[in-house]
């Protein structure tokens, strides 16, 4: 019975050192790891970037878009005489002026030359 036991524990440290080993690595190496994390959490990749510029330029166009059916709308009442929808069709206008620059032209088409 002692044959075994004996065996075991003098198997039990090279078996250990190799636990200790990669528990004293994996010690070592988490600030590493935690300070990776970190950056990539604080840090936006350029693909992110673009969906966000292209979802507040959408945003600004569909803002356009309303607003130009708003002011289509408000020079047809105005033409019909009505004083209050004349002065609101300046003050869309003027609102589509200021936001006309933030929406990127579309590309020509080649096709339609």
């Amino acid at each position: 019975m002692r044959g075994p036991l004996l065996a075991l524990l003098a198997v039990a440290p090279l078996a250990l050192s190799g636990c200790l080993a990669k528990t004293a690595f994996d010690v070592a190496t988490a600030p590493v790891r935690v300070a990776s994390k970190a950056v990539d959490l604080a840090t936006t990749s350029q693909a992110e970037a673009d969906q966000k510029r292209g979802r507040e330029i959408r945003q600004r166009e569909e803002r356009l878009g309303k607003l130009q059916r708003t002011y289509e709308r408000q020079l047809k009442e105005c033409h019909d005489g009505k004083r209050a929808a004349c002065s609101n069709a300046q003050g869309t206008y003027a609102e589509i002026q200021l936001l006309m620059p933030s929406v990127p032209a579309e590309p020509e088409d080649p096709r339609r030359r």
